[in-house]
């Protein structure tokens, strides 16, 4: 086997026994890095600091990861104005955040009998919305709600 020193100094080529006299003797642990070569790679380390090392990567790794939610914005057909654009900037801000919003439409009664009416609106969102995000999922309708998924670029 191929024996790397803790310091990175190369040992060369040493048996198993004569390996594991080395790092007895500097009070290290012997670790096999890579076994697929020819001749095997092996290495004296601190195994315990090691694995303790790796674990606190993984945990940085995990503190910063972002987890994507998804935010659900609910209109009506007859929607007005001024409430449109309350919901735009909600939207836009979700937007900023990172996460992807689903606009949901829903019908009462007869308007139902206007559909156009619901896509229109949505169309109109999407259209608003085309600098920050992207379609995801086209409108489509489910019951008595037409709802599509917006996510951020």
């Amino acid at each position: 086997m191929f024996l790397i020193g803790d310091d990175g100094h190369k040992y060369g080529e040493i048996g198993i026994d004569e390996a594991l006299a080395v790092a007895e003797e500097k009070g290290f642990d012997l670790v096999e890095v890579s076994p697929d070569n020819k001749p095997p790679v092996c290495k004296l380390m601190d195994y315990g600091k090691y694995k303790y090392e790796q674990q606190k990567k993984a945990n940085e790794a995990r503190k910063k990861q972002k987890v994507i939610e998804i935010k659900e914005i609910k209109m009506r057909p007859t929607i007005d104005d001024h409430d449109y654009d309350v919901k735009m900037r909600a939207m836009k801000r979700f937007f900023d955040d990172g996460d992807k919003v689903k606009v949901t439409l829903r019908f009462r009664g007869r308007e139902m009998a206007h559909q156009h009416l619901g896509m229109e609106l949505l169309t109109r969102v999407q259209k608003d919305t085309e600098v920050v995000a992207k379609l995801e999922q086209y409108p489509k309708m489910e019951g008595r709600q037409m709802m599509m998924v917006l996510a951020p670029r």
